[in-house]
């Protein structure tokens, strides 16, 4: 008979990276979120792409205007959700209107908010309902959590990810039900079953092991 992890235990070994991680900085990046990417629908390319359109978002951002924000720029199939906190609406629309530059970005979706920044028990209280969050999605066994990108922000979660209709109601039921999420931003792109199937066949494809070398065999 399989077993499954508790969910107290699958949350908690989720969190644990992102809670190590819990120190101050100025701009974070949606890449450094890794843990559960063996299985994406996103092309190898496009997972390329949107790593370095965090980055390189990052890097757009004016030396003041950092030292005095905490912001985060998430990527999922070249849409880029940028959030946190600024000091103020000319520091917002300057971290935006950079972001909106950016060579193959499809959309921007514009999350900063204007006030200080979040303290770090904040910043660790969204982490773990970032844990619980997946760890739900886990439990509920239907849907794969590696198909959806969860970040919460002063306890506003956002969904991203590639899902037919299905999945993004498991997603929205599974977020909106989940202990200390004030509220669900869905940011989804729901596709037509046929096209998740065939996501999943190409990603499923391209992550087959080669044949293995056969070494050559004398007899004696």
């Amino acid at each position: 008979m399989k077993k499954t992890l508790p969910l107290s235990l699958l949350a908690l070994a989720l969190a644990l990276p992102a809670l190590q991680g819990c120190v101050p900085a100025v701009v974070a990046t949606g890449a450094a979120v890794g843990v559960m990417s063996i299985h994406d629908r996103r092309s190898t390319g496009t997972q390329t792409d949107d790593e370095t359109t965090e980055w390189r978002a990052a890097g757009r951002v004016p030396e003041h205007i950092k030292a005095a924000s905490r912001i985060n720029f998430t990527s999922y199939n070249r849409r880029l959700l940028i959030s946190g906190e600024v000091p103020n609406a000319e520091a917002k629309a300057t971290v935006v209107a950079e972001a909106r530059k950016l060579e193959g970005v499809r959309e921007v979706y514009d999350e900063l908010t204007i006030g200080a920044k979040a303290t770090l028990v904040n910043r660790s209280n969204d982490s773990f309902i970032d844990s619980k969050v997946k760890a739900r999605l886990v439990d509920s066994n239907q849907i794969s959590a590696n198909h959806i990108k969860v970040v919460t922000e002063n306890g506003a979660t956002y969904l991203m990810g590639l899902v037919n209709e299905r999945e993004a109601k498991v997603a929205v039921a599974v977020a909106r039900t989940t202990a200390g999420v004030r509220k669900v931003i869905n940011l989804l792109e729901v596709l037509p079953d046929e096209d998740i199937r065939r996501l999943d066949e190409q990603a499923l494809g391209s992550r087959k092991a080669p044949p293995a070398s056969q070494a050559p065999v004398e007899t004696r």
